[in-house]
């Protein structure tokens, strides 16, 4: 049996657009195009669960990865006062002490606040430099937080943390870019 000719197979969509064939007459669900992030950082702060056991800290704060980058994509879909709800889911699932993330999930909003006011038009170098600060930031206090609950710190032991999160910020971004696109596609009859 001969092998079939590559315009016999059937064509894979490239792009997510690509995956609703009707695009007149239609719009993007309200209930994904708003819920979507919130889900998708609810659903990082859950990957605590994953069966990841090591004897340092190495694996990055994903949900405040996702926080932030959506934050970055898209400022004014998550309002200021997300921190406090999504740090709160985040404190259940994180095992750190209750109010940590909460704390710096507002502050680090009030700073990417201050970060959308004073610099209006950014490049994605400086989006990642800037997160970059508030994820070490974060993973810092985070750490003092744990060290005062448990009666020590360890301030050296999150350098390879620090390092693992800052490399994987960018494939963070493209990830929630990507849902960004599946976030806005028209699905709903208008």
């Amino acid at each position: 049996m001969p092998l079939p000719r590559l315009s016999d197979l059937p064509r894979i969509p490239v792009r997510p657009e690509d995956l609703v064939p009707n695009r007149i007459n239609r719009a993007p669900s309200p209930w994904v195009a708003g819920g979507l992030p919130w889900v998708m950082v609810m659903f990082a702060s859950m990957a605590a669960f994953s069966p990841v056991v090591a004897s340092a800290p190495v694996v990055p704060p994903l949900a405040f990865m996702v926080f932030l980058a959506w934050r970055m994509l898209r400022p004014s879909l998550l309002p200021v006062w997300a921190g406090l709800p999504l740090g709160a889911f985040d404190d259940l699932f994180s095992g750190q002490p209750l109010g940590s993330a909460i704390l710096l999930w507002s502050a680090a909003m009030l700073a990417m606040e201050w970060i959308d006011n004073r610099f209006l038009w950014r490049s994605f170098l400086q989006d990642w430099v800037a997160a970059s600060l508030l994820l070490t930031a974060y993973l810092a206090l985070g750490a003092a937080f744990a060290g005062l609950a448990a009666g020590y710190f360890l301030p050296m032991v999150i350098g390879p943390q620090v390092l693992v999160t800052v490399a994987l910020y960018p494939l963070v971004t493209q990830l929630v870019a990507l849902f960004d696109r599946i976030r806005l596609l028209p699905v709903r009859k208008v």
